[in-house]
């Protein structure tokens, strides 16, 4: 194969994997990013990388995957101290989201600014939108509104010459949150409608259901319930819990708030507060004082699918060294009892399952888990 033919075969794989992460099925964009990525590394091709990177950090972020997320910045290190790959600012941006998602906002300034500085240095004017559209949303969470706002003025002025998308609908997005945190709910909800009528146009399923979102979140603030369960539920009927784990957790927090828990839609609900669980078919489960099994129970629910090994049960829930002699037989009784509580057939179990290594819940159970305020 030519360098040439090569070199398209790169491209169209790599322009499929953005299309799988437009649709939000990440599973397959990070298989075809990882090829495409390695294409890129071996041909010294920085842009198509750097592109690659970022996309692969925003998908980690958005499930929450931050073990990733710190593997690839090992990555984008060594490769610097090599001088093999300069990455461009839109992978300071992810990064710099990527940590705002972890809630260290002085991080996320940190790689924003670096994402702009690098962005202004080569007169990257999309870079430097995207390191701006990155400093509003840090800025919106750390409650600066004037500097957010500051921002969003900025990039109106980019956008007056360039065509971008996807941060405009960002950056409206954004500028709504803002208005609904100081209290302007009614101008919110115009410009979260206005953002509904852009994605007709540019259509994105990320933003789609981030909208909707913000469209519910705005009407609980209003005190019309009706209107907020109506689009929250709908948010989250689109939301698979496993590619877009970090905002299933905000709606699903946000039903459980608004006090909306249809027992129907889900096969267990746990109200943290209470360390109460509602399976579909028995009802309350009560747990009286045993304080193991909910711990147990909620190590489970968090990690639907992920199987846990004897030894990372045995110091999560009893804080302990994994000791077969000791452990092993307590921790069967203690599944076990579980099993009793919890299935509703104790023959057939449905949500507790074992494995070669270690036991997990059943992926395709449907959970609403909330920590706080669950109703």
């Amino acid at each position: 194969m030519s360098v040439k033919e090569e070199k398209s075969q790169a491209d169209l794989l790599f322009q499929l994997g953005r299309l799988y992460f437009e649709r939000c099925d990440f599973a397959l964009a990070e298989e075809i990013f990882e090829q495409s990525r390695e294409h890129a590394l071996s041909v010294g091709d920085d842009e198509r990388y750097s592109e690659i990177t970022s996309y692969q950090l925003r998908i980690a972020g958005e499930r929450e995957d931050f073990k990733k997320v710190d593997e690839l910045k090992l990555e984008i290190s060594s490769n610097l101290k090599k001088d093999k790959i300069k990455p461009s600012s839109r992978v300071y941006y992810s990064l710099g989201l990527c940590s705002t998602y972890q809630k260290d906002n002085a991080l996320a300034l940190d790689y924003l600014e670096q994402a702009l500085a690098l962005g202004l240095s080569k007169n990257d004017k999309v870079g430097i939108c995207y390191a701006i559209t990155g400093l509003v949303i840090v800025y919106t969470s750390m409650n600066k509104l004037d500097e957010a706002l500051k921002e969003i003025y900025n990039l109106g002025v980019f956008f007056q010459v360039l065509d971008i998308p996807e941060l405009k609908i960002s950056t409206k997005l954004m500028n709504g949150h803002i208005l609904r945190m100081l209290g302007k709910n009614e101008e919110a909800l115009v410009i979260f409608n206005e953002c509904l009528e852009g994605l007709k146009t540019n259509p994105s399923f990320f933003m789609h259901v981030n909208v909707l979102c913000a469209i519910g979140i705005t009407y609980m603030a209003l005190q019309k319930k009706d209107q907020a369960s109506l689009y929250l539920n709908l948010a989250l009927r689109s939301v698979n819990p496993t590619n877009l784990k970090r905002l299933h957790r905000i709606l699903t927090d946000k039903i459980a708030e608004l006090g909306d828990v249809k027992s129907a839609s889900y096969d267990l609900i746990f109200n943290g507060e209470k360390n109460k669980l509602t399976e579909r078919k028995r009802g309350d489960v009560d747990f009286g004082n045993q304080f193991i099994l909910v711990d147990l129970l909620k190590l489970f629910l968090k990690k639907p699918g992920e199987i846990f090994s004897k030894e990372a049960i045995v110091k999560k829930v009893w804080k302990q060294d994994y000791d077969p002699r000791m452990h092993d037989n307590k921790l069967y009784v203690t599944i076990k009892r579980l099993r009793e509580l919890i299935e509703p057939e104790i023959d057939k179990p449905r949500y507790i399952f074992r494995a070669k290594n270690g036991y997990y819940l059943n992926k395709n159970a449907r959970v609403l888990f909330s920590e706080t305020n669950a109703n």
